[in-house]
């Protein structure tokens, strides 16, 4: 009964023995500045009417190759050409760029930091007018597709002249049926980016 139980274990652990082990394929995730967009909306009229684009250009600053997504994003370094602005209104962006941005500082690029913590949430930090400020965002990961969500203030980087500029250009555009002319200090940014996957050998 013994040999007979000792040849099961020996025949057991041949065949166990035998098996092919399992390996997990492992990849490494970086940002890729052509399937990224950034999305922004600004709001005028006292009804607070959406006004939506992009930024056609983003480069990235210090390109990385990280073993998760939420690594390959933290601590990317970008920059926005403001001259890049679409708003899908040829007139509008021209605007936005001779009346809102070039009454900045530093108005060429917007500029900034990438700081995600684990919690769905994170920062940026963003640099405007010559101020760098903390922007709160949130975000969320799902395989290879990672979107960001923001508020801004544009109070908060001293951009009230620069506004105060623009609507001066956009008076008549941007009055509402009670014949008050406002655009708004808010901008809703979402960006969404498609990371790259490489399989590691």
């Amino acid at each position: 009964m013994k040999k007979l139980a000792l040849l099961f274990l020996v025949f057991t652990f041949g065949i166990t023995s035998c098996k092919k082990k399992t390996v997990t394929p492992k990849f490494s995730y970086s940002v890729d500045p052509k399937t990224t967009v950034i999305k922004w909306t600004a709001y005028k009229t006292t009804d607070k009417v959406p006004v939506s684009g992009t930024f056609k250009t983003v480069e990235i600053q210090n390109p990385k190759e990280a073993s998760s997504a939420i690594e390959a994003l933290n601590g990317v370094e970008f920059k926005i050409p403001v001259n890049s602005i679409d708003s899908k209104n040829k007139d509008r962006d021209a605007k936005l760029v001779a009346d809102f941005f070039n009454k900045m500082k530093d108005s060429e690029y917007l500029t900034g930091t990438v700081k995600l913590e684990n919690n769905g949430k994170g920062s940026v930090h963003l640099q405007m007018n010559g101020i760098g400020k903390d922007l709160p965002i949130t975000y969320i990961i799902s395989d290879q597709i990672v979107e960001i969500n923001a508020t801004m203030n544009l109070d908060n980087w001293q951009a009230k002249a620069a506004l105060d500029a623009l609507n001066k250009a956009c008076f008549d555009l941007h009055k509402g049926k009670d014949g008050i002319s406002k655009t708004w200090s808010e901008v809703s940014l979402n960006i969404k980016t498609y990371l790259k996957m490489k399989a590691l050998k």
